[in-house]
């Protein structure tokens, strides 16, 4: 029989929570969770111009310290389903390999806490000197508009105030036990238009075309240095992703020209120094008659470093001792949920490896998801001993 952790993982993965759709994923957590005494509560948000989320709230005990797991049951498209060696949203485990969309991305994570969380309260009972928090939205791969964030401000709305956060991200590069993300890079997207006059190719007086305009200022974009990284972060970097002119013509000068671009920053930025680095650069371009308007989007996020030292030695040691392997403390890759959780609390991430998420036969090894599920059973004994917080230090 497998083991509690593979089981609930295998339950989520046959749950088809393509963002936005709930797809069973919540009502499956909430079983589990609920059996075992957690009070469960299913909250859905909406905005404009963004599908409406589920979300899950759940948690156990009343006391001090709180510590909170968060998470997301939402997964990316899987692709051409017949591409993959078993089903993705079947949930098959062949040579000690789960495999399955979410596997690593992250409901195997979620699996491996709720594994540890309800093995906690059936060794210690529902009031073991503290309070356990599950936070799992289905908005994280999509806009992130109507998940964590708002789930968060309800949380707080209800009276809860967390200590720590553990969030289950796939973090690992290689081998379980190589990284503990204590902090994230900034995510700042753009969208350069350039406009002109439209015109006929035969004719370019009568015309101004905003291509080559748009093109001196990515190039002048692309150009930037923006600093050399430092102890905490490597260098920050600006991406161009898209150019777009609407025009299928060939005899056309088109009347617009739009580019887009992506930062990913350290904290020698801040999000207001950075556009109007971004803004300063753009002007000292010479487009001649040219409009050239810049906007940011809405979603852009700040880098943060977590420096609660105990928390992140709790969950080191936790690591060591499962794995032997002492974690690097990593602020590198994309962004995540945690940018929203460090105004609330402490966070660091600690999941699976990643080396298969968002991949046709995205899987994990049935070994790693228990190993997981230990370490987080470890972490949770360490911090609620003696009824006293450990990662307060």
């Amino acid at each position: 029989m497998p083991s509690s952790a593979v089981a609930i993982a295998q339950d989520l993965i046959r749950c088809p929570s393509v963002t936005p759709a709930e797809g069973g994923a919540l009502a499956c957590l909430e079983r589990f969770l609920s059996q075992a005494g957690f009070k469960v509560s299913r909250v859905t948000f909406e905005d404009e111009d963004t599908p409406n989320v589920e979300n899950l709230f759940a948690t156990i005990g009343t006391d001090k310290p709180h510590f909170v797991f968060a998470g997301h049951t939402d997964v990316v498209p899987a692709g051409s389903e017949t591409d993959w060696r078993h089903g993705p949203f079947e949930g098959t485990i062949d040579q000690g390999v789960l495999y399955g969309r979410g596997a690593v991305d992250m409901k195997g994570g979620i699996a491996a806490f709720a594994a540890a969380a309800l093995d906690f309260v059936s060794k210690n009972g529902a009031d073991f000197g503290g309070t356990i928090s599950f936070l799992i939205t289905g908005d994280e791969e999509g806009p992130a508009v109507n998940g964590t964030v708002k789930l968060l401000e309800w949380a707080k709305e209800q009276g809860h105030v967390f200590d720590s956060c553990i969030v289950g991200e796939p973090t690992n590069p290689d081998t379980l036990g190589d990284a503990i993300k204590v902090g994230r890079r900034g995510s700042l997207s753009g969208t350069v238009t350039v406009s002109g006059t439209q015109g006929h190719v035969a004719y370019p007086h009568l015309a101004d075309n905003p291509v080559p305009g748009l093109l001196r200022v990515l190039s002048a974009l692309e150009a930037l240095e923006l600093d050399t990284g430092n102890d905490r972060f490597q260098p920050s970097n600006l991406e161009i992703i898209n150019l777009d002119v609407g025009n299928p013509a060939f005899n056309v000068i088109p009347a617009r020209a739009e580019g887009r671009f992506n930062i990913r920053y350290n904290d020698e930025w801040t999000l207001e120094s950075l556009k109007a680095k971004i803004q300063e650069t753009a002007g000292a371009v010479d487009t001649g008659s040219l409009d050239v308007d810049i906007r940011f989007k809405r979603d852009a996020s700040e880098s943060f470093l977590t420096k609660d030292e105990g928390l992140i030695a709790a969950l080191g040691e936790a690591v060591r001792a499962e794995t032997g392997r002492t974690p690097e403390l990593s602020t590198g890759g994309g962004t995540s949920d945690a940018r929203f959780i460090k105004n609330y609390c402490p966070v660091v991430e600690f999941g699976l490896v990643g080396q298969t998420m968002h991949k046709i036969d995205e899987c994990v090894a049935v070994e790693d998801l228990d190993r997981l599920a230990a370490i987080y059973g470890r972490f949770l004994a360490s911090y609620f001993s003696s009824g006293e917080n450990p990662a307060a230090g």
